[in-house]
């Protein structure tokens, strides 16, 4: 069974945006997409670009440096077929926000 830590409180992240979390020295990008919460990697593939700062439209995350989008339920990378952000499950308990480490 996986261990969920908060990384955020519903409030901290209204729908249409994201954010960046830090857990374990590992920086997550966690979004809200019309009130279900989605978490990947938040190092973009390209350049280390960070993707919880990114413009979100959709499910779809603009990174902020060089414009390389992302599937934020996925994880997939639109802009360059085959690569992909490591995805976390997340749920929510009690308004906290919470990914599970692997």
């Amino acid at each position: 069974m996986p261990n969920f830590v908060k990384v955020a409180t519903v409030s901290q992240v209204a729908p249409g945006t994201g954010m960046v979390a830090t857990v374990n020295d590992k920086e997550v990008a966690v979004f809200n997409v019309d009130g279900t919460f989605h978490a990947i990697d938040n190092v973009c593939k390209h350049r280390g670009g960070p993707l919880g700062e990114g413009e979100l439209e959709g499910d779809t995350v603009t990174c902020p440096w060089h414009a390389w989008q992302y599937n934020v339920k996925t994880g997939a990378c639109l802009t360059k077929e085959g690569l992909t952000q490591d995805k976390y499950e997340v749920r929510v308990e009690d308004g906290d926000v919470k990914i599970a480490l692997p």
